[in-house]
């Protein structure tokens, strides 16, 4: 394999690696305030038990989040020189904002909140868990308008002697649509995997009988924010489609299979092509839908694959490319595309099952309950994961569309005998880390709520103090 497709295995097995961390963290920070907020408010000590327990789990994914990210900065340098180089003045702002004002908010009040159960007071205390929260998700901002760059270049000119893209309009660059809309499905995934996480790690304690009336509130509170989270994730998702037709119609039409044309294009719901993707032999569709979804008219029209192909060979000649050069694999495409849909419908569907199941207060019985709470957190985990591979790999050839390829981008002096030797260490280490993470968790989720003696905060509202 060549050094360009080695890098780009190492980015891929790294970044999503490190993305199985980052959404858990997103959601479960602002989960995690919420039931300290309900202990401030309601002085009952259950929900202060459920905070420490809880905010431990949150706490394990948050470290294993800054550790392995901290690698994919690296490769940015090591294994994308070129890529670097030509997007530096873009990218250097909003990953320089995100480094400086969001980890560092994060991190500092998540600090003060790890440390300042005893030293704090209470509103004070609660008050660093929920900046740390709003930190997470304004960094989640910064590093996905950096992406949307490469979705869709905007506020920027090519300087015609250094040939690298310049700012021209900061402002225009973290409020484009691309951006926002982004920005939001991902929240809302996030919200989704950990409300999810929290229903099945309370159903899981209900079913085995340890705490089953204090579990019931968190099992209650994990369900409905993934029902609320799911229809956040429709809206923003059908939003995203939307876009995506106007920006990169290709990858839309990746997604979908089409390779032709069509004004009342249907929704693929299963399709058999050909083994190098260049066209379908069986495709099942609800007539309609996709160009209802994509255009909002039932007869809205939608390109395909081969029609794209033609007018991207004359829209952008000078790269060399021509034809299917411009299509991304369609296989992964199409079927990432279905696994992110149908991973996270199964959780919303599951989350509906348990409200059931505990109406009334009953309680969650039998050996169906307990596996699927055992396993059903893997799939919106899985399902974000796939819907970052249709991302990333529906935008190939480009790594900033319609101005850089994929190809362009990696380092000129790398050899693929370097970019092996790494990519199978960070694999190792990743192998290392992931049994230690399943490790933590399952020993903490096993080990179940702290008791409350063993609880200790700052009672009343003791005034700070400075030691000199």
């Amino acid at each position: 394999m060549s050094a360009l497709d080695l890098s780009r295995w190492q980015f891929g097995i790294t970044t999503v690696y490190h993305f199985l961390f980052v959404p858990i963290t997103l959601g479960t920070s602002f989960l995690v305030a919420i039931m300290q907020t309900m202990w401030v408010r309601t002085g009952d000590s259950s929900w202060l038990r459920l905070t420490k327990f809880f905010g431990k789990i949150f706490l394990i994914n948050f470290a294993m989040g800054v550790v392995t990210g901290i690698v994919q900065e690296f490769q940015f340098g090591m294994n994308w020189s070129d890529y670097s180089r030509f997007v530096g003045d873009i990218f250097g702002a909003p990953l320089a904002v995100e480094g400086l004002l969001a980890f560092f908010l994060e991190s500092t009040f998540l600090g003060m909140w790890i440390f300042g159960w005893d030293r704090l007071p209470k509103k004070l205390h609660l008050a660093s868990i929920w900046l740390a929260a709003i930190g997470t998700t304004l960094s989640a901002y910064f590093i996905l308008a950096a992406n949307a760059f490469m979705q869709h270049p905007v506020g920027f000119h090519i300087n015609p002697v250094t040939h690298r893209a310049e700012m021209d309009d900061f402002l225009r660059l973290l409020t484009q649509n691309t951006a926002v809309i982004a920005y939001l499905h991902t929240m809302s995934a996030a919200f989704l995997l950990s409300g999810t996480l929290i229903a099945a790690v309370s159903a899981f304690h209900m079913v085995r009988g340890s705490n089953s009336s204090i579990f019931r509130k968190t099992l209650k509170l994990g369900a409905v924010v993934t029902l609320v989270a799911g229809a956040a994730v429709g809206w923003t998702g059908d939003a995203d489609s939307k876009i995506m037709v106007t920006q990169q119609p290709m990858k839309m039409a990746a997604a979908e299979a089409l390779y032709h044309t069509e004004s009342n294009a249907g929704f693929s719901l299963f399709t058999v092509g050909t083994l190098d993707g260049s066209q379908s032999v069986l495709d099942v569709k609800v007539p309609n839908l996709l160009s209802f979804l994509a255009t909002g008219d039932m007869n809205g029209e939608v390109k395909g694959i081969n029609n794209l192909e033609t007018e991207y060979t004359s829209t952008y000649a000078g790269t060399g490319l021509k034809g299917a050069d411009f299509a991304p694999n369609i296989p992964i495409t199409y079927w990432m595309f279905r696994l992110m849909i149908g991973l996270g419908m199964i959780a919303v569907l599951w989350a509906l099952w348990l409200l059931w199941m505990i109406r009334g207060g009953r309680e969650p019985k039998g050996k169906l309950v307990y596996r699927s709470a055992v396993w059903m957190t893997f799939a919106p985990l899985f399902g974000i994961s796939a819907g970052w591979i249709f991302t990333e790999m529906g935008r190939q050839p480009w790594i900033v569309f319609g101005q850089m390829l994929t190809a362009q981008g990696v380092s000129p002096v790398i050899t693929s005998f370097d970019v092996l030797v790494s990519m199978v260490i960070f694999t190792l280490l990743y192998g290392v880390l992931a049994v230690i993470e399943m490790g933590l968790l399952i020993k903490t989720v096993k080990q179940g709520l702290p008791e409350a003696s063993d609880v200790k905060v700052v009672e009343g509202n003791q005034p700070l103090t400075f030691a000199y």
